[in-house]
């Protein structure tokens, strides 16, 4: 279940992505099959393994075209390992909501990336978040939890600060907004609830079959009650400094 769309987010064979804050690896996994050189990066350790054991997965079953890389790494969004001006592409998804010093993240996303290049920043969007929290307090106050709701207005003003310049956004997923209403109001914990239960295996069913009925569906609702805000962004060229004038 991808959140950010490729279609208004274009990779070309070779890129140089980072996907930051990986998890389980979704991003990183379908850039790539389309033939991109791929960092996964997570602090956690067990996630990076389990993405690393998929990329080799990968590679033995042909699933990417020559050329293509994949590596899992364990890492500080807030201090990343690499020079300035390292990726033609970064992707954060369901992130920056968890990390209390998100313009420090954005600055180290915006340093590693290239003048040209393209981000991709996903977050929970505001109105479905809020009716989560207001269900359930175990939803948000847990370790690691999420800390901070974003307006729309809001995170593209600390990406323009950031120095990025915005060009689209959208929202995903709204056949999930239920989903974690259900949870939140039933326990976040109890998977048993027949209300959750039921719903999750329609849902696994359209991950699965991807039916044309709940496609548009989905598509008709994500402006509506969309699980997710996506913004899309380019890393200006610096400007060229006039030269001086001839003496």
């Amino acid at each position: 279940m991808l959140t950010v769309d490729f279609s208004r987010f274009p990779l070309a064979p070779g890129d140089r992505v980072l996907d930051l804050g990986c998890g389980a690896g979704r991003h990183a996994f379908e850039c790539y099959r389309r033939g991109a050189q791929v960092v996964a990066l997570d602090q956690n350790v067990e996630e990076i393994r389990e993405v690393a054991k998929w990329f080799a997965a990968m590679k033995e079953e042909g699933e990417a075209p020559a050329g293509a890389t994949a590596t899992a790494l364990q890492g500080d969004a807030l201090a990343l390992p690499f020079p300035d001006d390292s990726f033609d592409v970064v992707i954060i998804s369901e992130v920056m909501e968890h990390i209390p010093d998100d313009k420090s993240v954005l600055a180290e996303m915006v340093r590693v990336l290239k003048p040209g290049g393209r981000i991709a920043v996903t977050v929970p969007r505001y109105g479905p978040e809020k009716i989560c929290w207001a269900l359930s307090d175990a939803y948000h106050e847990v370790e690691g939890g999420h800390i901070r709701i974003y307006k729309a207005d809001e995170l593209l003003a600390k990406m323009r600060e950031a120095g990025l310049r915005p060009y689209g956004s959208h929202h995903a997923h709204a056949l999930h907004s239920p989903y974690w209403w259900l949870k939140c109001a039933f326990g976040v914990d109890n998977d048993k609830a027949l209300p959750v239960r039921a719903y999750h295996k329609l849902l696994v069913w359209d991950i699965m079959k991807k039916p044309l009925a709940t496609r548009v569906t989905e598509r008709a609702l994500n402006p509506l009650v969309g699980k997710s805000f996506v913004a899309y962004a380019t890393k200006p060229h610096q400007p060229r400094l006039p030269e001086a004038d001839a003496t």
